[in-house]
């Protein structure tokens, strides 16, 4: 399913990520995306941006997704969002990430709004 809306764009990739849906998380990215999994440590190409996912997805937990702001100059977007991941890892120890989004996106006809840059930690 396409993102026709860059409000939802946010809402996307939390519904996908609650259902453990790697490869729809993966579609909700152009092939070149910057995702940034940490502060500082941005990842590239599909095998660098799906292994971080994988490690996100791997604590088993859901994300909570709070869409703050979205502004668009025709293709081009940018989306801010509250998220947080709290809970009991696999492990036992307690999870609490949480961070503000500032994300950049980009619209086509073909796919809908998609991730340019991903970065979670946007203001760190």
């Amino acid at each position: 399913m396409t993102v026709t809306s860059l409000d939802q764009l946010n809402l996307a990739f939390a519904e996908r990520f609650n259902a453990r849906d790697l490869e729809g998380l993966m579609r909700l990215n152009t092939d070149d995306v910057v995702f940034v999994p940490a502060p500082g440590t941005p990842v590239t190409g599909e095998a660098g941006v799906r292994g971080a996912l994988e490690q996100f997805l791997a604590l088993d937990l859901p994300i909570e997704m709070v869409v703050r702001h979205v502004f668009a100059s025709g293709d081009i977007g940018l989306a801010i969002a509250d998220w947080s991941i709290v809970g009991t890892g696999p492990d036992g120890s307690e999870v609490a990430l949480s961070g503000t989004t500032a994300d950049v996106a980009v619209y086509d006809d073909e796919h809908g709004w998609r991730y340019a840059v991903d970065n979670p930690f946007g203001t760190d």
